[in-house]
């Protein structure tokens, strides 16, 4: 008998003694395969090759990393649940994380309710027997409204918020500037009271003098918009006149620098 003749038997039978089968998966998944014996070896060497079996593949997905990675069938129910939103078309993915409608309405609910605006405040034309020349603006503080004398016993009617107690004056001023979304930097004097407001903040919708600002004076007081509508008709703000967004750019058009303010 030849050298090669022999050699293949003895690697049928040392195949058939160990029981190994070339195409079997075993517990982990890895298919064992013989190695062909030489003369000077005395037991065969299993390869080791990862295979991707039926049992792996509909548990992780049938993803060679899910399977590397998983941990059974649990392992691949929770990829799929996770995958969910990344398996959509980008076009119909939520902008926001889902949240159950009764979370979202007590979320609604903590929110501070903002009492609606009180139509006495409401820009309207009114009659006027006061002594100030048309085109001059009074400041009811008590009452909480802003006049623009029209003449022929007219004027012009807004509702405003002024000064908390302790904050409210009186005087006669003129208008020194006008600016349209103007910026605000907060003075000194109110830094020391409120070190949490910002330095500077550049003019816009979020802008606490809102729309327009009129300057009275060389003071540190002017007539301005607001981004809380919801406080006029209170004592709000630190000495400055505050009026709705609206209004305060229908007065911004009507007056000039230099027009007389009348505070009371």
């Amino acid at each position: 008998m030849s050298n090669r003749i022999y050699l293949a038997l003895l690697a049928g039978v040392s195949l058939l003694s160990s029981g190994l089968q070339p195409t079997a998966a075993n517990e982990a998944g890895f298919v064992t395969e013989p190695t062909v014996l030489h003369p000077d070896q005395t037991a065969a060497r299993p390869l080791a090759l990862p295979v991707r079996t039926a049992s792996a593949e509909s548990n992780m997905g049938g993803g060679f990393i899910e399977f590397l990675f998983g941990d059974g069938q649990n392992q691949g129910d929770r990829y799929r649940q996770q995958g969910a939103y990344q398996q959509q078309p980008y076009y119909q993915r939520p902008l926001l994380p889902q949240m159950d409608p009764q979370a979202m309405r007590q979320q609604d609910m903590s929110e501070p309710a903002r009492p609606a605006f009180d139509p006495r405040f409401e820009k309207q034309t009114v009659d006027y027997s006061g002594k100030e020349s048309p085109g001059t603006i009074v400041v009811d503080t008590p009452n909480k409204f802003l006049y623009l004398v029209q003449g022929n016993g007219k004027a012009m009617r807004y509702g405003i918020g002024v000064g908390r107690p302790g904050f409210t004056w009186s005087g006669i001023k003129q208008i020194s500037a006008k600016k349209e979304w103007p910026d605000w930097t907060p003075p000194a004097e109110m830094l020391v009271r409120r070190p949490d407001l910002p330095r500077h903040m550049e003019g816009g919708p979020q802008n606490p003098l809102g729309a327009r600002a009129m300057y009275l004076g060389s003071s540190l007081y002017r007539i301005h918009g607001s981004n809380e509508p919801w406080t006029i008709g209170t004592n709000v703000s630190s000495g400055c006149i505050r009026m709705r967004n609206e209004d305060v750019i229908d007065l911004y058009g009507r007056v000039n620098v230099g027009t007389r303010v009348v505070v009371i």
